[in-house]
């Protein structure tokens, strides 16, 4: 029998891969584990490793091959010290993601070299450019830690939970309303389909547990009903003359 010290096995726990949460009704994986199949553009920044897919030091834009409308996104991930990604949705596949489509951003905002100079914008969990996230260093775990979080796109309006706490839930016309925050063009927050990615800047950073479930077609406002003019009034009929009564003839 061999006696494992305490010390020793907390850092087996510790180091021990986590099992994937239970199946969820409804929801499709996006990661197999093992390969990026169902994945395109920087298949080479990106690597599978460990269960996981991780931005390399090259690491720049990673797209799923589908396009999603409206839909629950879930994922677990693990940021390196500083690290700096995002997450794209309804993106085309083509240009900045950060502009032609919308990046929540995934970063370590509590490190020392972003202090003095990061937008509220750029916090993690934020809409970059558009909207800020509230209380996202306090809800993130510790730098090497897996992080939970949960993007819901529905139409319009957009959430972000991070370990089961909220930090952003918008609405994406509302926030945009007097312009941006970056003072640019965001035609991307206009779009409504379009790849999910994540967008690299060479740190080290992994995800996995991908998961989404499609929500329906979210439903446009109706307009109002243009009132309804009053109907002219009809002109009274001028009565006809009466018909002279006919005389009968007289039998021959």
């Amino acid at each position: 029998m061999i006696t494992v010290g305490t010390s020793l096995l907390a850092a087996i726990m510790a180091t021990a891969t986590v099992a994937p949460p239970a199946t969820e009704a409804d929801f499709v994986s996006l990661f197999n584990g093992t390969d990026l199949q169902g994945w395109v553009g920087d298949t080479t920044g990106y690597s599978v490793e460990s269960g996981t897919i991780t931005c390399g030091p090259k690491g720049t834009d990673l797209f799923t091959a589908s396009d999603y409308a409206n839909f629950v996104l879930r994922l677990q991930f693990k940021l390196s010290t500083g690290a700096n990604n995002g997450i794209g949705v309804r993106a085309p596949g083509t240009g900045d993601a950060a502009y032609e489509a919308m990046e929540f951003q995934v970063l370590d905002d509590a490190n020392d070299k972003y202090k003095g100079w990061l937008k509220d914008w750029q916090h993690h969990g934020s809409v970059y450019g558009i909207a800020p996230s509230k209380n996202a260093a306090a809800a993130m775990r510790p730098v090497g830690e897996w992080n939970d979080q949960e993007i819901v796109l529905d139409g319009r309006h957009a959430k972000v939970t991070l370990n089961n706490t909220v930090i952003l839930d918008i609405d994406l016309d509302a926030a945009m309303k007097d312009g941006t925050l970056s003072g640019k063009e965001h035609p991307g927050a206009r779009r409504s389909t379009g790849k999910i990615g994540f967008l690299g800047h060479g740190d080290h950073v992994q995800y996995r547990n991908i998961r989404i479930r499609t929500l329906p077609a979210a439903s446009a406002p109706v307009a109002p009903a243009a009132p309804v003019a009053p109907a002219s009034p009809m002109t009274p009929m001028t009565p006809a003359s009466p018909v002279p009564p006919v005389t009968p003839k007289k039998p021959s």
